[in-house]
């Protein structure tokens, strides 16, 4: 979508889709190369490329990792315009339905491209007729197995398709619509309510509300945003519009002395205001979207707090507002906050698929003002990305201990930890032996193949490199993807149990596409005696600044500051897995 000024991911996504278009196309494959190159070192870029151009122009863009003057121009032309001339064109060559095929598993971009041209095939619907009426088993070297797969995938994608948006594709659109709105004369407080607010895995429409006194420009600047695909609602206090990604997003402008009551009712979730109202009916007060009233009588809040406290009730965080026990049980005094969170303890990088070396990523989170990160690199078995063979992991642990040298000179107060996410091969053993995995600060183990497995075997799998004494962390353990891959059909409670009884803690995977373990999970985990990890699996550094994703999910799940290893300090940390 165009959102003006865009954000590093909104850019790093066209241009992998550029990349996916032209190499369908059938372009020079130095130039798709190119543009993937350019999408990942924008997705890795800690400051915004926006910002990075208005300082120096183009010479400062084609000052980063392999971005040339065409590529320059053209990010120009987005961060200038919010447009792209060149990839409209692109689009209308190479069909939004052409590309989408490419989300059918196995297929890559020469098999859409002859599918395409061969049988006229430009969209997923087309793409199944075809196949349900074997005519792709006729191409040239496809054949019956093929077609069978391809229906395959498009029965797995029909499966997964939710019609919602992950939360961590919504939540930059929602912070550049606030950031926008803000400048606007009139807007007192902004905010995003809705299923975002309440820290959701998946979003259905954004809903954001705007306190003021004088709604008309406010709503004028929302409906004639950039990146507005359609207006479907212009009212004196409300605007809606689509965004030309899809999603539906909806601004209310309130009075403020009724924020406090608007942002609790519209925050959700339905059943929970459904219990509130009821409540309030309790005590002879009805309960809307702006105030509680009983006769003549009205009492508005100006904040949420005062609204739950006049009721008799604790403040309940957005997060826990799913009618699942809010009402009737203390709400935790320590919820886990992003404030707690001393450490990150899964990231990547230039010894396997990250962006940044050791010590480009140390910098990345002194910025965020950790105490210390764990750096995880994958492990050689893996196949699909560069990983460490034994001699590597030795190799990086003295690039490590360098890095630690520097920061201690410094008196920077980050300790960066020698560590690896160890493969758990098929059999259950791990892809590297034990003298090395004995050197580590701490060891995470995961599951990234064959996550099919029968329930018996694959749970025994993960028990085994469980039970392995140099294991410390669990990482993502189900290895979904978030309406992509359903991931592994573990036996939960064997799996936890063998956590909690060899101090395994198990990761909830800030990744907006993993968030796994899932809230579900991660809350039967703590009730069975697991203790957690919160970690983004970082790539880049901009992927550092995920850990609030994570941490919904754990508020999703009642999980307590303490439960959660990295809100730890060191010390402790340390001496809880005996390093």
């Amino acid at each position: 979508m165009y959102l003006c000024p865009m954000n590093n991911a909104q850019l790093s996504r066209i241009f992998d889709d550029i990349a996916d278009r032209s190499e369908i196309r059938g372009e020079n494959p130095f130039a798709v190369r190119a543009y993937r190159a350019a999408a990942e070192t924008i997705s890795g870029c800690e400051r915004p490329l926006k910002d990075i151009y208005a300082e120096g122009g183009l010479d400062a863009l084609m000052a980063l990792n392999g971005i040339g003057k065409e590529i320059a121009k053209k990010i120009e032309s987005l961060v200038s315009t919010g447009k792209l001339e060149f990839y409209d064109k692109l689009r209308a060559d190479v069909p939004d339905g052409v590309a989408a095929m490419l989300n059918v598993q196995g297929l890559g971009p020469k098999r859409v491209k002859q599918i395409w041209e061969t049988l006229g095939v430009d969209s997923l619907e087309k793409l199944e007729a075809a196949a349900s009426e074997g005519k792709i088993a006729q191409l040239p070297k496809m054949g019956a197995k093929s077609e069978k797969a391809i229906l395959d995938g498009i029965a797995a994608l029909k499966k997964r398709a939710t019609g919602r948006f992950l939360a961590g594709d919504v939540a930059p659109i929602a912070d550049d619509i606030l950031a926008m709105l803000k400048t606007i004369p009139g807007a007192e407080q902004l905010a995003y309510a809705g299923s975002l607010r309440r820290g959701k895995e998946t979003i259905g429409d954004l809903d954001l509300l705007v306190a003021t006194r004088d709604p008309a420009p406010v709503i004028r600047a929302f409906v004639s945003m950039p990146g507005v695909e359609a207006v479907l609602g212009n009212g004196e206090t409300k605007g809606s519009v689509r965004l030309d990604n899809g999603l539906q997003v909806d601004l209310r402008a309130i009075q403020p002395e009724v924020w406090g009551t608007a942002l609790q009712y519209f925050t959700g979730s339905q059943q929970h205001n459904i219990r509130l109202r009821e409540m309030a009916q309790k005590q002879g007060w009805s309960l809307n979207e702006y105030a509680l009233s009983r006769g003549e009588e009205k009492r508005a809040f100006a904040d949420e707090a005062a609204l739950y406290e006049f009721l008799g009730l604790p403040f309940i965080p957005p997060e826990l507002r799913e009618d699942r026990g809010e009402f009737e049980n203390p709400i935790p005094k320590n919820l886990i906050a992003l404030s707690d969170m001393r450490g990150d303890l899964q990231m990547h990088t230039t010894w396997s698929d990250g962006a940044l070396d050791v010590m480009g990523m140390a910098r990345a989170a002194l910025a965020l003002g950790y105490e210390y990160i764990l750096i995880t690199d994958h492990t050689h078995s893996l196949g699909v990305v560069k990983g460490l063979t034994p001699d590597d992991v030795l190799l990086q642990g003295e690039e490590i201990a360098r890095a630690n040298a520097i920061l201690k000179k410094e008196n920077a107060g980050l300790t960066v930890l020698y560590g690896v996410e160890c493969e758990v091969l098929a059999s259950g053993a791990l892809d590297l032996p034990d003298e090395i995995l004995a050197r580590c600060d701490l060891v995470q183990a995961s599951v990234h193949t064959s996550l099919g497995q029968a329930r018996a075997q694959i749970t025994a799998r993960a028990i085994a490199a469980i039970e392995n004494p140099h294991v410390d962390i669990l990482g993502h353990p189900q290895g979904r993807l978030i309406n992509e891959r359903d991931g592994a059909d573990y036996d939960w409670d064997a799996l936890f149990r063998a956590a909690a009884q060899n101090k395994v803690a198990l990761e909830i995977n800030a990744n907006p596409h993993r968030l796994d373990l899932n809230e579900n999970n991660a809350r039967r985990a703590v009730e069975l005696g697991c203790l957690l990890s919160i970690s983004t699996d970082a790539h880049t550094p901009e992927m550092l600044r995920n850990m609030r994703f994570g941490v919904s999910i754990a508020r999703r799940a009642w999980v307590t500051r303490e439960k959660v290893i990295n809100t730890w300090p060191l010390k402790k940390l340390l001496e809880f897995f005996g390093r």
